[in-house]
């Protein structure tokens, strides 16, 4: 078996994102960096479930190294890569990129983890930055009378014919199948008396 520059292996992980692409370019860059054994998944990177990435994290062991063809394969953002490569770091597991823009990310060298702190720390910004904006939007929303989730489906009229109905001793399910709203809808806008 191939082993990294410290004490363990290099394993691999390539990801495609439909089953109509192939990961042979990525598995034969992987094989010729040396990667004793190579993982795949077959989905998009905005999928949270891939399971080859949840069993190639499970599988590195301390002095292992991760390699990844190109750094998009591995995260679906900055934020989710950097928690991906933290939690790697501290278990003691390497990360390498072998090609792309930041094919210079090595964790095994020190280069490559002050490049690495530098990309954490732009990834730490970010989600500032994300945090303020979504305030700063909820805020003059809410300046302007406007409030965020869904719009209401049950105007003053459906409201009006609701409270008859109930009045007639209709039950809420009927009056909500009749009205074509759901159970918990109606039961949101009519008063408590009228609920039971």
């Amino acid at each position: 078996m191939t082993t990294n520059t410290t004490t363990g292996h290099l394993i691999g992980y390539a990801r495609v994102s439909t089953d109509d692409q192939d990961a042979q370019l990525q598995g034969d860059a992987l094989t010729e960096a040396g990667c004793s054994r190579i993982f795949e998944d077959k989905a998009s990177g905005k999928n949270t479930d891939r399971p080859e990435l949840t069993a190639v994290l499970d599988y590195l062991r301390a002095g292992d190294t991760l390699v990844v063809w190109k750094l998009d394969r591995l995260g679906r953002s900055l934020i989710d890569l950097v928690g991906i490569v933290d939690g790697l770091r501290g278990r003691g597991v390497g990360f390498k990129v072998l090609t792309g823009a930041l094919s210079a990310v090595d964790t095994t060298s020190a280069d490559g983890r002050l490049f690495f702190r530098i990309i954490a720390a732009m990834a730490e910004f970010e989600r500032s930055l994300i945090k303020d904006r979504t305030k700063a939007g909820l805020a003059a929303a809410k300046a302007q009378g406007r409030t965020g989730g869904r719009p209401t489906v049950i105007n003053d009229d459906l409201l009006t014919v609701a409270k008859a109905r109930k009045a007639k001793g209709e039950s809420v399910n009927a009056i909500a199948k009749a009205l074509g709203v759901s159970r918990a809808t109606l039961y949101r806008h009519l008063p408590d008396q009228e609920k039971l």
